[in-house]
């Protein structure tokens, strides 16, 4: 049986991840952790250096506005917005205001989901 104290925080505010240091040899902040699920905060340098992923991905704007590009093609985003990448993809954020961050979820196996 779980208990309340065995499941992760239901609750991790905007000002918790911003002031949480990057993990080591990553450029974003682990928030939570559970099973295959990871939750991380992104403030991307510019130029945004980041490459494909091992797996499936969600960026939620948090702060800002910038452009995402994604497979060749370019999208604008503004706090609110969500991006969807699949494992292997190439993407990046370009031309951000300043202080421009996003939340990153990551799930599933290496390569990302088949359905």
């Amino acid at each position: 049986m779980t208990t309340i104290s065995d499941m992760p925080p239901a609750l991790i505010p905007l000002a918790l991840a911003r002031a949480t240091p990057n993990e080591s040899g990553r450029a974003s902040a682990l928030l939570l952790k559970h099973g295959s699920f990871s939750l991380r905060y992104y403030v991307p340098p510019m130029p945004d250096p980041q490459g494909p992923h091992d797996q499936d991905e969600l960026y939620v704007v948090a702060i800002g506005q910038g452009w995402f590009r994604r497979a060749g093609e370019r999208y604008p985003c503004a706090a609110g917005d969500a991006l969807f990448v699949a494992a292997g993809v190439e993407h990046r954020f370009e031309d951000c205001s300043p202080g421009f961050a996003a939340w990153v979820m990551f799930w599933g196996p290496p390569g990302g989901e088949t359905t």
